[in-house]
């Protein structure tokens, strides 16, 4: 699905979506990634959720954006409560989603002026 964003100028936006990628700003992402409105981190480790790790979400927490949104791939899958203890430590606010809905609504925080970090796992093909 191609998205259509207000005036953002200068800031990293999700600009489409389908089943096996993701893309910031045009450029389509293949693999799990972390954003914000002025940083992509690229090549996430997680390819499931159940592979994800505290460690993963604590690369997530030393951002220190006020507000994460973790897009658990093609469905919303709770994460265990223990491998959010990174972000809860630092009482980083947490709403998992699955990762469409996750653009979806980062692209309104971050066209708002949110402080937003998206956490996003592109499922890999078996």
């Amino acid at each position: 699905m191609k998205l259509h964003s207000t005036d953002t100028a200068g800031l990293l936006a999700i600009t489409a979506y389908d089943a096996g990628s993701i893309a910031v700003n045009g450029r389509p992402l293949t693999k799990s990634f972390i954003l914000t409105p002025r940083r992509l981190i690229e090549d996430w480790p997680p390819t499931s959720i159940g592979n994800l790790t505290e460690a993963d979400l604590g690369a997530v927490a030393e951002l220190g954006c006020p507000i994460v949104l973790l897009g658990t791939g093609a469905r919303q899958r709770f994460p265990a409560h223990a491998l959010l203890r990174p972000l809860i430590a630092r009482r980083m606010g947490v709403e998992v989603m699955d990762s469409y809905a996750a653009c979806r609504t980062y692209n309104i925080l971050m066209a708002e002026g949110r402080d937003v970090a998206a956490a996003l796992i592109i499922e890999c093909a078996s």
